[in-house]
């Protein structure tokens, strides 16, 4: 045995634990009983002091000094990137702290779900107090003296900062602001009719997940408070919701997590359960679904394939024709939830959400404030008031479970995804053709070729430029965003 064949065999059990350990989480959001969040907690935490312990394993360390010295191929050397990242991150951070995290936050799930069926920001604010604390403390071991959000950052988008995000979303801002705008003073699109039964949107959904290239037979659908993937290689679930009055939550969150979960089945099987068997990181896995969702879910040869789908469904819900159709699919509203926000005002709830945590991190924006920060906040950027907590600062799960840095990487993906799509729409130039059939064969084949089957083995900036033959710019977002909506609303170019 060698020192690389040793650790990469090491790192295999460590990949497989951690598949394990999120299997417990899948299970704590879909099927788990309420009653059994405190045991859960326990376990979680003591899984992830095993995990914490080999990740920091001084073998690694020891194999990875003498594995530097050797030629390896590609594919190995972004390996043992991977590893030495993990393990450096692991090193820094105390093993009470990793298991602390991991139980506070195991338990914050009940409460925050609690809290938000109950609008109660007070009964949560508490335990939000300890997760801050807890991850700030960690992001102080992992900066070392520097930023601790960068530091924060690098769990999901290697290689990028606060200020880099600053520009790019100080150039996506006012574009914006004025297309919402200029929208806004149009007549709405017409709104479906009706009561949707939730059998039948299910039965939709998972259709759409296979047209999109979902393996079932390697994965599973089920339903979740909040959508999410989970999973890598032959083991890759998602969840959706339903809403009887809203079928589209229901097909449009499942073909969003389609995106996440088809990146993940198709990373190149050779890398299953090693650290490059899973996405570049979460700018490029948001950018696989929110591609999916939009810029081929949301398209007008797709919406026309769907709207034959709810006719034969669910009958007549008050709109007549699939043009009609496609405009209220991309209809631009006033709303509060940013999972359920139209394109063009979407990245403007991530903006909002960017600046707060970051501002809770740096200590300028105390927990107890939040709720008042977030509502003043809105206002400014959307033009009315926030009613209720459930709408504001506790719709999102994401702080409960310690995701602090993960805001961006949405707004992140979306520029990354309006990249893929203009090469993509360079390369297939009969794509609304296929689309309106319900063919996404060439669209999918495209972007796992040219992205997916390659996991983790370029850095997230070079995966995008290289699937891409450019490197990443908010420009054909913006350009997308405007020619798609001044076509929905007859707008001036």
């Amino acid at each position: 045995m060698t020192a690389l064949t040793d650790l990469l065999h090491f790192d295999r059990q460590t990949q497989a634990l951690g598949q394990v350990s999120g299997r417990l989480g899948w299970d704590q959001e879909t099927m788990m009983s309420s009653g059994s969040s405190a045991q859960r907690g326990e376990e979680m935490a003591a899984l992830e002091g095993v995990l914490h312990g080999r990740r920091s394993d001084p073998r690694v360390g020891e194999w990875l000094a003498v594995c530097e010295g050797e030629a390896v191929d590609q594919v190995t050397q972004a390996q043992l990137r991977q590893i030495k990242t993990a393990y450096e991150r692991a090193v820094k951070v105390p093993g009470e702290l990793a298991e602390a995290i991991a139980s506070t936050t195991s338990m914050a799930q009940g409460k925050w779900a609690a809290a938000r069926a109950a609008d109660d920001f007070e009964a949560f604010a508490p335990i939000l107090q300890e997760i801050l604390a807890l991850k700030v403390e960690e992001g102080q071991a992992l900066a070392a003296g520097g930023d601790v959000y960068d530091a924060m950052l690098a769990d999901y988008e290697p290689g990028t900062t606060a200020s880099e995000l600053d520009r790019m979303f100080g150039a996506l801002r006012p574009g914006l602001v004025a297309l919402r705008g200029e929208i806004l003073e149009k007549p709405p699109a017409k709104s479906l009719q009706g009561s949707f039964d939730e059998a039948v949107q299910l039965q939709i959904a998972s259709e759409l997940a296979q047209c999109f290239g979902y393996d079932l037979s390697r994965g599973r659908i089920d339903k979740a408070v909040h959508p999410f993937s989970s999973g890598s290689g032959q083991d890759v679930r998602i969840t959706t919701r339903t809403d009887p009055n809203d079928p589209f939550n229901c097909f449009y969150s499942t073909i969003h997590e389609v995106g996440h979960g088809c990146y993940e089945q198709n990373v190149d099987p050779d890398y299953t359960l090693t650290a490059i068997g899973q996405g570049a990181s979460m700018g490029v896995h948001e950018s696989q679904s929110r591609i999916y969702e939009n810029q081929l879910g949301r398209s007008r040869g797709f919406t026309e394939f769907l709207f034959g789908k709810m006719r034969a469904g669910f009958g007549d819900f008050g709109i007549e024709t699939a043009d009609e159709f496609y405009k209220a699919v991309n209809s631009v509203r006033s709303g509060f939830i940013r999972t359920e926000a139209d394109e063009v005002q979407y990245n403007l709830h991530v903006l909002l959400r960017f600046d707060l945590e970051r501002a809770m991190i740096a200590g300028d924006l105390q927990v107890q404030d939040l709720q008042s920060a977030w509502n003043e906040r809105f206002a400014a950027d959307f033009g009315y008031d926030v009613p209720c907590a459930s709408q504001g600062c506790l719709q999102d799960v994401h702080w409960s479970v310690g995701l602090f840095g993960y805001f961006p990487t949405y707004s992140l993906g979306n520029v990354y995804a309006g990249c893929l799509f203009s090469r993509m729409t360079e390369h297939i130039a009969d794509l609304d053709d296929q689309l309106r059939v319900g063919d996404l064969s060439k669209a999918t084949g495209w972007l796992q070729e040219r992205l997916q089957r390659h996991g983790a083995v370029n850095l997230p900036r070079d995966t995008i430029t290289q699937a891409c033959d450019m490197a990443p710019s908010e420009a054909p977002l913006l350009a997308y965003l405007r020619n798609k909506f001044s076509d929905i609303y007859d707008l001036r170019l």
